[in-house]
């Protein structure tokens, strides 16, 4: 944040470094930001939105600062293998075979919902979304640099990176090569030269669905660590300001990232940032262990406005517990500050602008926080501090017009441009809630009309519901409902 305010310069925390350090961009005004996108094999998790949320919330307020954003986020959709490491089926295909359609069919209809239940939640979408299919070529050229440097080496059709040749191999996850024993899950592949050395391109066996033409043994498919590094440098350049993605990352993911980049005499990410865990009872929320709760099916009880909450409410390296009775907890704060909001904008007067002479501090002290590595629990606070002398100003007989377009003009700004979590319209946002209302109680009228075999009465609910376009999905664990195209 500039110096208006009276603050020191952003802070970001450094993984690499450990520590936080002044932000200073590559090129002054402009911030250059990517972020390890979704495997789509599947519905998006709770994980991946506290993810790709806690990196909207910093998006936005690199944004709010003055800077000119470029946000890349890939989609992988070859080589990221079941057990996360250069062993296993492709997840991709394991769930193409699962659902019986071509791979890419698959990959493109997870991509689009996952990009939906981003939108629902106010994530913005990235300036460029780029697909590992879509970038063999840059791959395989490489992959061919890293071999010809004597960094990499071709076993067997596949090729691999040579740990041991990197000095800096681990600086990232503060691990050593030595003590990087591969294997604990698989039997260590015999054509490696050390446990660690990790795939760039996999042989393709006979039948395989997803592959390319290459040099080594005819046909192969990329290892999942060469993608984001190919990427990045292509649409941000040699170097760039921010590398994320989520805590899990960090090793091996971002450190064989990192190996590449220096076997490429690339510069590479300034910053790299890292999201921290969301965990059901303590545990790693994953598609992979099958512990974890789909967007879809969290939306079904909660607005996704108390999704975001929930997650932006705590700081980004945190980690998160997630349960429902959290979610509600956040859902009723966040109706407070809607609430405050609704009335500050029914009492504004029009044509009274916002001056910025009131309320000065609680802008100061949410930027304060900002600058902070996003210290978004601080932020909150202050928000809930100017909620509660917005209320005091709203009980006065009459309150200072001027002092009540200051506090919605700050409640606009901080909270729904930087946070996301107060949209321009508050009316859909109180109709959608009322709905939820609603219709659990038409879920529980019809489940004991049903129980008293009035199925006359019940199939009545459900007939004229579906006339609207609202359907009812019974199952063993009850009964939901969705909203459909009536037309």
């Amino acid at each position: 944040m500039s110096d208006e305010l009276g603050n020191m310069p952003l802070q970001i925390y450094n993984t690499l470094s450990g520590q936080k350090e002044s932000f200073k961009p590559i090129q002054e005004g402009q911030a250059s930001l990517y972020v390890c996108g979704p495997t789509v094999y599947g519905d998006s998790h709770l994980g991946h939105a506290k993810t790709y949320v806690s990196f909207d919330v910093i998006l936005r307020y690199l944004r709010y600062c003055g800077f000119k954003t470029f946000y890349v986020q890939n989609i992988t959709d070859v080589g990221h293998l079941m057990g996360d490491d250069d062993e296993g089926e492709d997840k991709l295909l394991k769930r193409a075979r699962e659902l019986k359609q071509e791979p890419m069919a698959v990959a493109e209809s997870f991509a689009r919902r996952h990009f939906e239940t981003m939108d629902r939640m106010g994530v913005i979408r990235p300036d460029i979304s780029p697909r590992a299919t879509g970038h063999i070529p840059e791959q395989l050229e490489a992959i061919a640099e890293l071999i010809e440097a004597g960094l990499a080496y071709e076993a067997n059709g596949s090729v691999y990176f040579e740990i041991s040749k990197d000095s800096k191999y681990g600086e990232l996850s503060n691990r050593q090569v030595d003590d990087m024993q591969g294997g604990a899950r698989v039997e260590v592949r015999s054509e490696k030269r050390h446990p660690g050395d990790f795939a760039l391109w996999k042989r393709a066996e006979t039948g395989h669905l997803m592959r390319w033409r290459d040099p080594y043994s005819g046909w192969g498919y990329p290892g999942w660590h060469t993608e984001c590094v190919v990427m990045s440098i292509r649409y941000l350049g040699d170097e760039f300001d921010i590398h994320g993605g989520g805590m899990d990352l960090k090793f091996p993911h971002h450190e064989c990232e990192i190996a590449q980049a220096r076997g490429l005499a690339k510069p590479f990410a300034r910053n790299w940032m890292h999201s921290n865990m969301l965990t059901v009872a303590g545990q790693k929320m994953s598609k992979t262990s099958g512990n974890f709760v789909t967007l879809f099916d969290v939306f079904e009880k909660f607005e996704p406005l108390m999704v975001r909450y929930f997650i932006a409410a705590s700081h980004y390296r945190s980690v998160v517990d997630f349960s429902e009775s959290a979610i509600a907890v956040a859902g009723a704060s966040l109706k407070r500050l809607h609430q405050t909001v609704r009335n500050l904008r029914k009492c504004k007067t029009i044509g009274i602008k916002a001056s910025r002479k009131h309320f000065e501090e609680f802008h100061r002290r949410f930027c304060q926080a900002m600058d902070d590595d996003f210290s978004t629990p601080q932020a909150f606070a202050a928000l809930f501090d100017l909620s509660r002398e917005a209320n005091i100003l709203l009980a006065e007989k009459r309150p200072d017009p001027e002092a009540i377009a200051d506090a919605e003009h700050l409640f606009s700004i901080l909270g729904g441009d930087v946070l996301g979590i107060i949209p321009g319209s508050l009316d859909d946002v109180q109709t959608d809630l009322h709905l939820k209302d609603v219709m659990d109680i038409l879920v529980e009228l019809r489940a004991n009309f049903r129980k008293n075999k009035d199925f006359t009465s019940a199939d009545l609910i459900r007939e004229r519901l579906e006339n609207i376009g609202i359907i009812f999905k019974d199952s063993e664990e009850g009964t939901t409902w969705e909203i459909t195209d009536k037309n």
